[in-house]
C-alpha cells in the first residue's frame, strides 16, 4: 500500500509544471473572455493567483504564453494523429486524417485564434510560424508530415523525401489561414476545403516522383526557402546539396529524346 501511494506521487507533475500549465490555462482562459489584446500579464497572474514576478518567470511575455499554446497544440495533435499514422497506408487517406485531427484538436481555441493572427502574420512577431520562437512547434508539425508521407503505399523520389513534408506543412498553414476566419459550425467550410484538398496534395506528390517533374518541385521549394524565414532557416541547417539549376543533364541523345 505504502509502496503503491509513492508510485502515484511519482506519477504527479512537479509544482513548477503545474504551475506553468495553470498560468497557460489562464492565459488562454482569458484570451478567450477579453481577447488577447485586452489581457495583460497583471491580469493573467492575478487571476492565477500568482504573483506577476512568478508569471514572468515561466513566460517572459504574452507572446511567449502563446508560444506555450502552440506546444500544446503540437502536443495534442501528436496524440490524436496516431491512428491515422498508424493506419491506412492511402496516402490521401492519411493527409485528410492528419488535417482533420488537427482541426479536432484547434477547435476548442477557435474562437480567440483571430484575435492573436494580426500578430503572427506579421514575420517579425514571435507569433509567427516562421519565427524562431516558433521552431519546436514548427519541427513537430513537419515531423507528423514526415510520418504521414513515409508510412504511405506511395513511392517517393528520395531526392524529394526532405522537401515534401515541408510542402505538406505550408499546405497545412493555408488550411490554418482559412480555418481562423470559418465561422460555419465546427468550422464545416475548413473540413470540407481538407476533403477536397487532400486527394489533390497526395496525387501532386505522387506525380512528384516522375523525373520531368522534380525540378518544378525544387523550383517551387526553393521560392519558398527565398522567401519564407522559417523555411528557409531550416535549409541552412541542411548539408549543402550539389548546385542543381535545372534537371542533372540528360544525355543529348538516346531513345527519351525527339529526334
Amino acid at each position: 500500500m505504502v509502496k503503491e501511494e509513492k508510485d502515484v506521487k511519482e506519477v504527479k507533475a512537479p509544482k513548477s509544471e503545474q504551475t506553468r500549465t495553470l498560468i497557460l490555462e489562464t492565459a488562454l482562459r482569458l484570451f478567450q473572455e477579453r481577447g488577447y489584446d485586452k489581457t495583460t500579464m497583471r491580469a493573467i497572474a492575478q487571476e492565477a493567483g500568482v504573483s506577476v514576478g512568478n508569471a514572468y518567470y515561466y513566460f517572459s511575455s504574452k507572446e511567449h504564453l502563446v508560444q506555450g499554446f502552440y506546444d500544446r497544440i503540437a502536443a495534442e495533435h501528436e496524440a490524436a494523429v496516431q491512428p491515422v499514422l498508424a493506419g491506412d497506408e492511402d496516402l490521401a487517406a492519411r493527409i485528410r486524417g492528419v488535417l482533420l485531427c488537427w482541426l479536432d484538436v484547434a477547435e476548442p481555441y477557435h474562437r480567440f485564434a483571430a484575435q492573436f493572427f494580426k500578430n503572427a502574420a506579421d514575420p517579425e512577431s514571435p507569433l509567427s510560424p516562421f519565427s524562431k520562437d516558433s521552431v519546436a512547434a514548427r519541427d513537430a508539425a513537419i515531423s507528423i508530415h514526415k510520418r504521414c508521407l513515409a508510412g504511405a503505399g506511395t513511392k517517393v523520389d528520395p531526392e524529394l523525401a526532405e522537401l515534401l513534408p515541408q510542402l505538406m506543412w505550408l499546405n497545412q498553414m493555408g488550411l490554418v489561414l482559412y480555418w481562423v476566419y470559418d465561422r460555419t459550425d465546427d468550422a464545416e467550410r475548413s473540413r470540407r476545403l481538407v476533403e477536397r484538398t487532400a486527394p489533390i496534395v497526395a496525387r501532386a506528390i505522387v506525380l512528384s516522383r516522375f523525373r520531368a517533374l522534380r525540378p518544378l518541385v525544387r523550383q517551387v521549394h526553393e521560392v519558398l526557402e527565398e522567401f519564407l524565414p522559417g523555411v528557409a532557416g531550416r535549409a541552412a541547417d541542411r548539408p549543402n546539396r550539389r548546385a542543381e539549376p535545372t534537371e542533372p543533364a540528360e544525355p543529348t541523345g538516346g531513345a527519351d529524346r525527339p529526334s
